[in-house]
């Protein structure tokens, strides 16, 4: 795991300690949990309230149902909430949450590959913005399908592999639309954040990048450097658009377009996920997949891949309601991680 700050590693180590008692405690399921929950459309501090008495969700025939034990917050979680993708929401009451990293307690009967006691992360939503379940993951049990998950990698503790779906999933599907590939350059704007700090890294170490190039505020320029960039741009001090150097890829993670366009080499793309789109550029949402996930695991397992979680950035699950509003200030390096969601097993 990466971080800005060394007290993170001893949130590591103990995130490391959950274990399960066994088996049996594993596939005994109650029919009730605890969760985050609501019910109509507001600010999070006024709508989302945690409750002890929620159903269980059910599984279908191709979902696992996951233990939750760490979940990862994202900004489209505060997004939804407030009613900014009404038209493509799921019906109330709903429990927000996109990543998860738990052990699997049942499986559908149509569930191949997994089984009861895998360690396991993901993407619960495959489209995150078309109609996602009512259930997300800020519970003590969500139930999600088999193809959304991967086996979470061995060397990674639950709160590492919670902070990777969503950012790292959106960061490899970006730069597979571009068709980015070894011996190519990229700008990344917003290298520190969930999605940027992946595509940095993914760019040098899967892709096979010449040059990376990254944005950040001047109190991250280290990070963007411990990362793999090559180029690090403070954008308080300089307008990257102004750079007499121009790049084959862009990828804006801020919501910049405009000046990205500016930014990239004749024929180059530009990748948004985020804002208003200028032409050439495109927009994608991610789709959730797990195939993709676990084809990163080698990287992940061997440290050239690293999760990015933010020196303040493992709340507890009562502390949701936090991590969410340091979410909404836009000054997260990396991800931030709700763990542990139950009590920890020592």
């Amino acid at each position: 795991m990466l971080s800005l700050s060394n007290n993170s590693s001893k949130k590591r180590k103990k995130s490391c300690f959950w274990k399960m008692e066994n088996a049996s405690d594993v596939a005994s399921v109650p029919s009730t949990m605890k969760a985050w929950i609501y019910g109509q459309h507001g600010k999070p501090a006024d709508v989302l309230k945690l409750k002890s008495d929620v159903a269980v969700p059910q599984v279908k025939e191709d979902q696992v149902l996951v233990k939750v034990v760490a979940a990862g917050l994202n900004p489209v979680d505060n997004k939804r909430m407030i009613g900014i993708f009404v038209q493509a929401e799921c019906p109330f009451p709903t429990i927000p949450g996109y990543d998860v990293a738990g052990v699997v307690v049942k499986v559908g009967s149509q569930v191949k590959n997994l089984k009861v006691g895998d360690e396991v992360y993901g993407n619960i939503h495959e489209k995150a913005l078309d109609h996602p379940k009512q259930y997300g993951t800020l519970a003590e049990y969500t139930a999600v399908e088999e193809r959304l998950l991967a086996p979470k990698p061995k060397n990674l503790s639950f709160a590492e592999a919670a902070a990777l779906p969503v950012g790292m999933g959106t960061a490899y599907e970006g730069l597979q639309r571009c068709e980015f590939s070894a011996g190519q350059s990229i700008l990344v704007l917003g290298g520190a954040g969930g999605v940027g700090s992946m595509v940095i890294q993914l760019a040098k170490h899967v892709f096979g990048a010449s040059r990376v190039a990254a944005t950040a505020s001047t109190a991250k320029q280290e990070l963007l450097k411990i990362l793999g960039a090559d180029l690090a741009i403070d954008y308080t001090k300089e307008n990257f658009e102004d750079l007499p150097e121009k790049f084959d890829v862009v990828y804006d993670c801020v919501g910049q377009c405009e000046k990205a366009v500016k930014a990239m080499k004749e024929g180059g793309k530009v990748v948004i996920v985020i804002g208003a789109v200028t032409v050439p550029a495109f927009v994608f949402i991610v789709t959730s997949n797990g195939a993709d996930l676990e084809k990163l695991n080698p990287y992940l397992d061997s440290g050239k891949i690293k999760a990015v979680i933010d020196p303040k950035g493992i709340f507890p699950f009562s502390q949701t309601l936090q991590g969410l509003a340091y979410v909404d200030t836009g000054r997260v390096a990396g991800k931030l991680v709700i763990f542990p969601i139950q009590e920890e097993k020592m």
